[in-house]
This record gives structure tokens, sequence and C-alpha cells, in this order.
């Protein structure tokens, strides 16, 4: 019988395997009834999933089922490069982001309770520090994962926007924050349950939608309309995303999991 392996990835693999680490997975199902962020009808707008079958076990092919797709780059859970905003222009496309930056470590910020009181809710710095004065400090090259709620609402359009006669309302973070986070913050970049990295209210804010304006233009990324936050350690897992390499792209759709031990 052969010894058994050792090192670190036979110990994950070991893990893995008799559920003491387990994977959740955090990604929205895709399809054309995924949410998308609805824009001003004076610019453009992101395209819904659609599928266009292909063949299905007939005569446009006997043995085999497949699909084209089309969807926006921007459309269910998705990963935002830098090149994404003007502020980044220039910077990374998804396909060049290092490969290392899709495993980190993650920590998990709840403001659920607060965001179900106010969908305006904002976090402010003072909130991200009292979390590390409770907990650790920001995963250094990790990601901040922003607990709101939202993903409760992802079934429905309407609901997921929550939008009215002066714009959509749901929580994000301040500019202040937003600064701080991508100036100041030891980690990579910011994972949330809403449509977008930035609040409904933020093309008011100054600058407007700054977290998109800060994260690309430190060459930090975003993760947006993630789910199952709520069963993840505060601190502890360690996110995995793979982002289609789209060349030039300003983002992709994502497979978004996380490792969990237990």
């Amino acid at each position: 019988m052969p010894p058994p392996k050792t090192g670190v990835l036979a110990a994950l693999t070991a893990a893995l395997a008799d559920g003491s680490v387990e994977v959740v997975d955090l990604t929205a199902p895709l399809s054309s009834g995924t949410p998308v962020i609805q824009l001003p009808p004076e610019f453009g707008q992101t395209a819904r999933f659609e599928l266009e079958e292909i063949s299905a076990y007939d005569d446009r092919g006997p043995a085999w089922y497949w699909n084209n797709f089309r969807s926006g780059e921007h459309t269910g859970t998705h990963f935002d490069a830098p090149n994404h905003w003007v502020t980044g222009r220039g910077g990374l496309d998804v396909a060049s982001v290092p490969v290392g930056h899709l495993v980190r470590p993650a920590v998990v910020l709840d403001f659920s309770a607060q965001c179900a009181e106010n969908p305006d809710f904002l976090l402010e710095v003072d909130d991200i520090r009292a979390w590390e004065g409770q907990h650790e400090p920001l995963p250094e090259g990790g990601w901040l994962l922003y607990r709101t709620g939202w993903d409760a609402r992802s079934d429905s359009q309407e609901r997921f926007t929550n939008a009215d006669e002066t714009g959509p309302h749901t929580p994000g973070m301040s500019p202040e924050c937003a600064r701080w986070v991508a100036e100041e913050a030891p980690v990579i970049g910011v994972g949330v349950e809403t449509v977008g990295t930035d609040a409904g209210t933020a093309h008011s804010f100054d600058p407007a939608f700054p977290c998109h304006s800060f994260l690309m233009g430190n060459g930090k990324y975003g993760l947006t309309q993630l789910q199952n936050l709520a069963t993840l350690p505060v601190t502890g897992a360690v996110l995995v995303v793979g982002p289609l390499p789209i060349v030039t792209g300003s983002g992709a759709p994502a497979r978004a999991v996380a490792l969990v031990e237990h």
C-alpha cells in the first residue's frame, strides 16, 4: 500500500473529500430572468442573458445538445475589471487579471439588519473600523464581502432594483468609505449581493458611483450579485472566482465559490 500523500494540496483534497472543508456556491443562477441593471434611457443598456438552442438530440445534431448564448459582461454574478470605469481606463481587462488574485481570503461584514430597516443604508469607514475592532483587520490582498441580505430579492427584477420615481434604492457605501477601501484598505476587491458595487442612489454622489470610480481607479475589483453570504463565517473563508477571460473585456459573468473549514 503506498504511503499517504502529504502536503498542503493533499490535505486540502482530503478535507474536501471528508467534508471538513465545504465548498459554498455564491453564484446566482444565470437565466433570462436574472435581474440586470437598468440605466436611464439615454444610455446604452446591458443585455439580459439569452440562450439560443443549436441542437437537442435531433436532426440538427442527433447525439448532442448545446446552445449559443448572449449576455452582457455585467449580467448576473459578475466580475468588474479595472478597465470597466473611466478612472481605470488603460488598466487590466478581465483576461489580464492575475490568476492568483482569483483565489484569496475573504471576510464577511454583515449589515443586513441595517439594510432591512433602510434600503438606502450606506456603509461608512467607522462601520468597518468597528467591525475590525470586534474581529480582525481586513485581509491583506483579500476580499471584503458586504452582506446586505439583498440576495433574497434576486428572484424579482422589481424587488431587486427597488426603484421608484426617484430611481433605485439599494444599499452600498458612502463616497468616503469607497475611497478608503480603494486607497487605504489592504483588500483587492469588494463583493456585494446587489446588482452593482454602488448604492442605488450613487448617481447623485460626489463622485458619482464612487465604488466604481475609486476601486477601478486603484486597480481593484468588484464582484456583484453574490448569494449565500449568510452561510459563510465572518472570517476564515477563501474566495475562488472564475470570470470568463474575455480579451479586452471590462468584466464577465463568473462562478464564485467559497471554501469554508468546519
